[in-house]
């Protein structure tokens, strides 16, 4: 099995189980219905841990994140004929795994009303609207995000598989503390990939897919992973 696939496959359960969590939380009628944001972060550290550990248990490096795959590209501890493979799987992994969870809830996405929670269960957005501000807090979440990685994985751009507790727990106090203002995407794939499947599906109350946002979550986390590395470089 390539290492490529490993990452689709990764990311496509990243997706499914964080974008799935979502879904239970927010759509109509779902036995996990308003049951807030503490199970929301919970259930995307969860999706990390069995994302990370199953994509490296395939042979992939549980990158599952263009920003992270990006970064280790640029310390040059990463074969750069693999990003571009790994970075088209990591966005079809999540594309797929975000059809994946309509397919699990289209009942109860068809129950629902309201176009805002339902985009929430694909991408993220802002309930404040500043650009700047956004792209800030998006960036730092992701500078916290490579940096603890490259703390807890320095030598090598394989993230093993005794890695994936401590990096879902990262992304655990991420999510509880900087998660606010943005929903915290902190990855370019995981945002992207199932915004575009959101306009796409034959969602009944679609709404708009919020592409006037969409740059944030992409071009933000690259510009953290990227800085992150830098300073890791320089202080470790």
């Amino acid at each position: 099995m390539t290492a490529a696939f490993a990452e689709f496959t990764g990311t496509a359960l990243l997706v499914t189980l964080g974008n799935g969590v979502v879904a239970n939380v927010l759509l109509s009628k779902t036995k996990g219905h308003n049951s807030g944001w503490l199970v929301i972060t919970f259930g995307w550290a969860m999706a990390l841990f069995v994302a990370v550990y199953t994509c490296t248990m395939l042979g992939g490096s549980g990158h599952l994140n263009p920003a992270v795959t990006l970064a280790f590209s640029y310390l040059g501890e990463f074969d750069n004929s693999l990003v571009v493979p790994y970075i088209i799987a990591q966005f079809t992994g999540a594309i797929v795994g975000s059809i994946l969870v309509w397919i699990v809830y289209k009942p109860h996405y068809d129950d629902s009303t309201d176009p805002e929670s339902i985009r929430a269960t694909f991408c993220t957005s802002p309930n404040i609207y500043k650009p700047l501000n956004n792209a800030l807090t998006e960036g730092i979440g992701t500078f916290i995000l490579m940096f603890g990685v490259l703390a807890i994985s320095p030598a090598a751009a394989t993230l093993g598989t005794l890695d994936a507790l401590p990096v879902s727990l990262l992304l655990l106090g991420i999510g509880l503390s900087l998660g606010g203002p943005t929903g915290y995407a902190i990855n370019p794939a995981r945002d992207l990939g199932p915004r575009f499947a959101h306009f796409i599906l034959p969602l009944r109350q679609k709404g708009n897919s919020g592409w006037n946002y969409a740059w944030v979550p992409v071009i933000a986390p690259v510009i953290g992973a990227v800085l992150a590395a830098l300073v890791f470089n320089y202080v470790k």
